[in-house]
């Protein structure tokens, strides 16, 4: 085999080697190739995840509102609570008051 048959043979391979990569290349591309009906359903997907998570943060806020006012709400309760039995605890000593002073009056 001489140079220039080396040369050839060298360079047809080096084709064939060029061709066979750019047509593993293009059957790749073919079959990854995104459609446009694909792009429409990912669109369609990422515009319903988008209305899902704006729903999911009014839910969040309508949540922490509703908390808040029954926090508050719970906090008046407890308060109202707190002050009615203050004043049956002093309605209670007053009427044992109320009650020795009767005992006292009729035993005199």
């Amino acid at each position: 085999m001489n140079r220039t048959e080396f040369i050839i043979t060298t360079a047809i391979i080096l084709f064939v080697a060029f061709a066979l990569g750019w047509f593993a290349n293009w059957l790749v591309h073919r079959f990854t190739r995104v459609s446009s009906a694909d792009m429409g359903e990912l669109e369609r997907m990422s515009q319903e995840l988008h209305e899902a998570e704006e729903t999911r943060d009014q839910a969040i806020t309508y949540l922490q509102q509703r908390e808040a006012e029954l926090t508050n709400q719970l906090s008046q309760t407890e308060a109202e609570l707190t002050a009615a039995m203050e004043g049956l605890r002093d309605a209670r000593q007053e009427a044992e008051e109320l009650r020795g002073e009767l005992e006292r009056v009729r035993h005199a």
